[in-house]
């Protein structure tokens, strides 16, 4: 390597650094806009925004609700998928980021049932439909940014960065509950404290647009311009060039994004309604889960870098799936040591999954579709992952609660990515050897991100 090129590629280094710390402040955002929303559901939605005199089925409603945003996420990867590959990542990263922190922030300003009757559950589904909509085109975006600033050799790190968001948006909503719940009564919480957080929304909003605003477009989308690369229609390329590659992506997100489902919506209901904890020790294991994973997720990035995005999900899914059943046994046993060990192994297991999972995708897809790609991939698990609580807590019911019943759910999650990571594992070895299938592989990539940052 030359010293012109040496430098070329230290100062893509540290422009993709400065992008992907932009970029994990709109992810962090994100994060806590969903997560706030996640806590609400599991103890005061339903008896906010729904008559009171069921409120096994208020529960439901409220998880239902979660589920919504879910659901329209693949139609928001569909839009803004299309708009990050013909105008834009940041153009596209800028109107996600806007529209999610405004439709948060609106819940924060919603009557309750008892004020508006049924137009409360309606406007809440409403603003919870937009913000599924935002969603479904950040997460791609956010990846993106920070992958194609950054060389080849440390794509695995960068797509890693951006997933901190996660648990930063975990950690603070969990610690904003913690005080809440601490300087407040109960009944001043349920009454108007629960807003607090969602009107936090905006000044978080205001720092994330600040920085998106002054990061530039990625070296990749700008070469594609140049090169008149972009395809007309990326959206459809995607199913007709790449199907195989998109199924396999959903798969290895299906643990990464189901397990927080799992563990940080479904289990905080489960642990104060079946187990009996206290509401405040669920939010302090969650926290210190989350707080873990600020070590483990740019740990397993840099893994990520030395072994491959693709093996570090799928290690992360087998042993996920090893300690699957072992986890939910003990926390039968309703002790707050036991509750804090399920959260922290939660916090390294399924975490590698997490992980890698940005890079994985990165590596499979082509550059024209990528935003498109691997928006839907990722929209499509989480509105499969969005029904997790509600599955679960049916299995929960059917089974009477038996120990072993969230087990089954992570234990199939795991299984699904395990398989999908192989497989996504196989596709990146054959694009790189140029020996895949031509309905599989795009263009020939001649000048790759290495290259392209290098200009």
């Amino acid at each position: 390597m030359t010293d012109s090129t040496a430098i070329a590629a230290r100062n893509a280094d540290k422009n993709a650094w400065r992008v992907t710390l932009a970029s994990l402040v709109g992810t962090s955002l994100e994060s806590y806009d969903f997560y706030v929303f996640s806590y609400f559901s599991a103890l005061f939605s339903a008896s906010v925004f729904f008559p009171a005199e069921n409120r096994v089925a208020g529960t439901l409603l409220s998880f239902l609700v979660l589920a919504t945003s879910y659901f329209v996420r693949p139609i928001g990867a569909i839009i803004f998928g299309h708009l990050g590959d013909r105008l834009g990542r940041r153009a596209t990263l800028i109107w996600t980021i806007g529209i999610m922190g405004v439709s948060t922030a609106l819940i924060g300003v919603l009557p309750g049932y008892a004020t508006i009757g049924l137009a409360a559950p309606a406007l809440l589904v409403l603003l919870r439909v937009i913000q599924g909509l935002s969603l479904g085109g950040e997460w791609g975006g956010s990846i993106l940014v920070g992958v194609e600033h950054s060389t080849e050799k440390r794509r695995g790190f960068y797509a890693a960065i951006p997933q901190l968001g996660s648990p930063i948006g975990t950690t603070v909503t969990a610690v904003l509950y913690l005080v809440l719940s601490f300087t407040m009564s109960p009944e001043a919480l349920a009454s108007w404290g629960w807003r607090i957080p969602f009107l936090l929304a905006l000044p978080l909003l205001a720092v994330s647009l600040y920085l998106r605003l002054s990061i530039d477009e990625t070296p990749v989308f700008t070469h594609l311009v140049a090169e008149k690369r972009r395809t007309r229609m990326p959206v459809l390329d995607v199913f007709r060039r790449q199907p195989v590659a998109l199924v396999v992506a959903i798969g290895a997100a299906l643990l990464g994004i189901g397990s927080y489902s799992l563990m940080n919506t479904y289990t905080i209901s489960y642990g104060v309604t079946a187990l009996h904890f206290d509401y405040t020790q669920l939010f302090i294991a969650t926290t210190i889960g989350s707080v873990l994973q600020f070590v483990t997720i740019p740990l397993f990035g840099l893994w990520a870098t030395r072994i491959g995005s693709a093996r570090v999900v799928w290690i992360g899914a087998l042993t996920t799936l090893i300690i699957a059943f072992p986890m939910y046994y003990m926390l039968q046993f309703a002790t707050f040591p036991i509750l804090v060990g399920t959260m922290i192994i939660g916090g390294i297991f399924p975490t590698l999954s997490w992980a890698g999972l940005g890079g994985l995708m990165a590596d499979i897809f082509g550059q024209s579709i990528r935003y498109s790609a691997l928006s839907i991939a990722y929209a499509v698990a989480a509105a499969l992952s969005g029904l997790i609580p509600i599955v679960t807590t049916a299995l929960g019911a059917a089974s009477h609660d038996a120990w072993w019943h969230p087990g089954v759910v992570l234990a199939v999650l795991s299984a699904v990515t395990l398989v999908a990571a192989l497989a996504a594992a196989s596709i990146a070895r054959a694009r790189r050897e140029g020996a895949a299938d031509a309905t599989e592989v795009l263009e020939s990539e001649e000048t790759g991100e290495s290259a392209v940052a290098a200009r």
